[in-house]
C-alpha cells in the first residue's frame, strides 16, 4: 500500500489559500508536484511559487510564469457565485479517509451538505446501460446502507450511479463529478444533480465550470473509492471505468465487492471476474455490514465499527499498459464484450463505423453525416466503457 501525503498545515488565510491554489494551478505542477514542492519549502506555497521559475528554467523551460493571482482569485470568485466551497487538505471538512491516499487532491470544490464529507461512506458503482435487475439490486442495496448510517458515494453517470444516489438521497449520498461541481453531466441527471446538491454533496477537484473531458474521469474515480470504506461494483463489463474505481481501491487498501450476474451477461463479466479473483461476493446491504465488520442497523446515524485495515486483495492478473491518453485500464486479462445496446441507435452506429484500424474522429463525423456536439456526449460514454479507444492524433478505435 502507498504511503500517504506528507502532512500539511492546512491554509490559515485569504492569501495563503491563494497561493495554494495558484501552485496547484501552474502549469506541470500536478498532486504529486505539488506535494514535493510543499515538503521542499517546508509548506510555504508563497516560496514554492517565488522558486517555479528558477526549477523551470533549470529544466530547459524559458520564460515559465507560475499561476497569476487574478486566475487563482477568479476560480475563488466562481465558486462562491455557485454556492460552492474549497477544502484544502487538512481541513477539518476534507474527507479524513481520503487524506490518508497517497494522491490525495491539495484541493476539493463541495457543494451541498459540506457536513456530509465526514461522514463514512460505501462507493457504489456499475455500468451505464444497466439491465432493470441490476438498477434494482443498486437502489436496495444504497437504501440499506443509508439506513444503517453509511452515506452513498458515486460518479453521478447514468445507469447504477444515478440509481445508487436516488435511492440514498434520504439518508445521505456524495457525488464525485469529473467537471466542476455546477456542471450537469449527463444533462439527463440534471434534477437528481439538483436535489444532491440541496440534500446531499457534490465534489470535484476541477475548477468550478469545467466540462468532463475523457482524461478527468479516472482521476474522479480515484477519488470516488478514496472517500469510502469500500467500493461495491453491481454491474461493469471487464473493461469499464468501474474497474478502474475498484483498481484504485486496491491499491488504497479499500475492500472491494461485488454483486454476481449471469455468465453469459456481458453487463457482469466484470464483476464475476472480480469475484473470482477475491473481492466480496454481495447478495444485500447486509453482506456489504459484514465484510466491513459492522452489524446491521435500522437507526441512520449509527456509527460503524472501524473498517478492518489488513492488506487490500489483489487481483490475480498482470498490469496492463497506460493508454495514450493516461488512462490506464484495469489489470485484468479478459477482453471486454461491447455488444450493441438495443434501443440506442447512435452507439450502434458508431461502433458500426469503427474497427480495430485507427479511424480519425473527423472521418468518423463525415461517415456519421453528424456535427461533433452531437456525437461527443455518445463517443464520451463509449471510451468511458472501454468500447472505444482513442489513439494520439484524435484517432479513434474500437476496442479488441
Amino acid at each position: 500500500m502507498f504511503s500517504s501525503p506528507p502532512p500539511l498545515a492546512p491554509p490559515t488565510s485569504e492569501g495563503t489559500r491563494q497561493s495554494w491554489l495558484r501552485l496547484l494551478r501552474s502549469h506541470r505542477v500536478g498532486t504529486a508536484t505539488f506535494y514535493r514542492l510543499m515538503a521542499e519549502y517546508d509548506g510555504d506555497a508563497e516560496a514554492a511559487l517565488e522558486a517555479l521559475p528558477g526549477i523551470a528554467a533549470a529544466a530547459g523551460v524559458a520564460g515559465y510564469r507560475p499561476c497569476p493571482l487574478e486566475i487563482a482569485e477568479r476560480e475563488l470568485a466562481a465558486g462562491r457565485s455557485v454556492g460552492a466551497t474549497p477544502v484544502f487538505v487538512g481541513e477539518p471538512h476534507y474527507p479524513s479517509a481520503l487524506a490518508e491516499v497517497t494522491d490525495a487532491p491539495p484541493l476539493l470544490w463541495v457543494r451541498g451538505q459540506v457536513a456530509m464529507s465526514r461522514r463514512e461512506a460505501v462507493a457504489m458503482v456499475g455500468a451505464r446501460n444497466a439491465s432493470s435487475i441490476g438498477r434494482r439490486t443498486a437502489a436496495t442495496i444504497a437504501r440499506g446502507l443509508g439506513e444503517a448510517g453509511l452515506a452513498v458515494a458515486s460518479g453521478l453517470a447514468r445507469g447504477i450511479d444515478a440509481e445508487a444516489h436516488a435511492a440514498a438521497l434520504p439518508t445521505g449520498t456524495v457525488a464525485v463529478v469529473a467537471g466542476g461541481v455546477d456542471v450537469v453531466y449527463p444533462k439527463e441527471n440534471a434534477t437528481l444533480t439538483a436535489r444532491i446538491a440541496e440534500t446531499g454533496l457534490i465534489v470535484s477537484e476541477m475548477p468550478p465550470g469545467t466540462q468532463p473531458q475523457a482524461r478527468h474521469f479516472p482521476r474522479r474515480n480515484r477519488i470516488i473509492s478514496g472517500i469510502a470504506r469500500a467500493v461495491l461494483v453491481v454491474e461493469a463489463a471487464t473493461k469499464s471505468g468501474s474497474l478502474i474505481t475498484a483498481r484504485d481501491a486496491l491499491d488504497q487498501g479499500r475492500e472491494v465487492l461485488a454483486v454476481p450476474g449471469h455468465p453469459f451477461d456481458g453487463r457482469a463479466s466484470g464483476c464475476n471476474l472480480l469475484i473470482r479473483d477475491g473481492a466480496t461476493l454481495v447478495r444485500n446491504a447486509d453482506d456489504v455490514l459484514d465484510a466491513l465488520g459492522a452489524a446491521p442497523s435500522s437507526r441512520p446515524g449509527t456509527h460503524r465499527a472501524p473498517v478492518r485495515r489488513g492488506p487490500g486483495r489483489r487481483l490475480d492478473t498482470e498490469p496492463a499498459p497506460a493508454a495514450p491518453d493516461g488512462n490506464r485500464p484495469p489489470r485484468l486479462n479478459r477482453d471486454a464484450q461491447h455488444a450493441a445496446v438495443p434501443g440506442d441507435p447512435l452507439r450502434n452506429r458508431i461502433l458500426s463505423f469503427l474497427g480495430l484500424t485507427p479511424l480519425s474522429e473527423d472521418q468518423l463525423l463525415r461517415d456519421l453525416c453528424l456535427p461533433a456536439p452531437a456525437v461527443a456526449e455518445e463517443l464520451l460514454a463509449l471510451e468511458m466503457d472501454g468500447a472505444v479507444v482513442r489513439h494520439p492524433g484524435g484517432l479513434l478505435a474500437r476496442s479488441a
